[in-house]
């Protein structure tokens, strides 16, 4: 099911299981998954992107071996806050899997989370090949530390 607010969805989650996040881009998809407390985000892999039915197979059965309980997308809204084609784009990847599952899915604002990927790989040396490879991962932990924090503050109030 997609939950449109961060609120309903963590109170759709079960406590103590980890969750996804998820950057969608055209070639790749980038995965990150937290820990079973909900406080830290792991870049974990890069998936590359073929076919829905290929790609969906793929990402589904990783969060289920990392025993993921929801899924965080990346929204891509522009710098003003609007919605383009890659939204329109991640909503359609949204509403596909969520015929295939049943993990809650939600949207993150993903707004220069690749950004501040690149400049923790830079600040990190890390080589141009490499950041090539990897950025999309970081970027998905960016967005999935973004809405944990989000929820532990929520949990608080």
């Amino acid at each position: 099911m997609i939950l449109p607010g961060i609120e309903d969805f963590l109170a759709a989650l079960p406590p103590n299981r980890a969750i996804a996040g998820l950057d969608l881009g055209t070639v790749t998809i980038g995965v990150a998954i937290s820990d079973l407390r909900r406080q830290v985000a792991t870049p974990i892999e890069v998936i590359r992107r073929e076919k829905f039915t290929i790609d969906a197979t793929r990402l589904l059965a990783l969060l289920t071996a990392r025993g993921a309980f929801g899924i965080v997308l990346g929204l891509p809204l522009n710098m003003d806050g609007s919605s383009g084609p890659r939204v329109q784009s991640t909503e359609a990847f949204a509403r596909n899997i969520e015929k295939l599952t049943d993990l809650p899915i939600t949207y993150w604002d993903e707004r220069l989370s690749t950004v501040a990927a690149e400049r923790a790989l830079l600040e990190a040396d890390t080589s141009r090949k490499r950041r090539k490879e990897v950025i999309d991962q970081v970027a998905a932990g960016y967005i999935l530390q973004g809405a944990l924090d989000r929820m532990a503050y929520l949990a608080k109030s």
